[in-house]
């Protein structure tokens, strides 16, 4: 594999690793009453099985702002 191809790919898979683990620990750290249907294993499939784009759908629409206590 050409050389060139893997140091512009590298920071892009780097980038939505990093994405995808950060909605998993905030998924993880949220109450079940601040996620958005109060359903986090289908958060969690989306954000697992359509990477970066369920992440980032996560992050955008998954979250609320409920009266729920945050679990950190």
């Amino acid at each position: 594999m050409d050389n060139t191809l893997i140091l512009v790919l590298l920071p892009l898979v780097l980038v939505a690793l990093a994405l995808q683990i950060f909605a998993l620990v905030d998924l993880y750290r949220r109450d079940k009453s601040r996620v958005q249907g109060g359903n986090k294993w289908v958060w969690l499939a989306v954000i697992l099985l359509i990477n970066p784009v369920g992440a980032i759908a996560y992050l955008l629409a998954g979250r609320t702002e409920g009266n729920g206590r945050q679990n950190y």
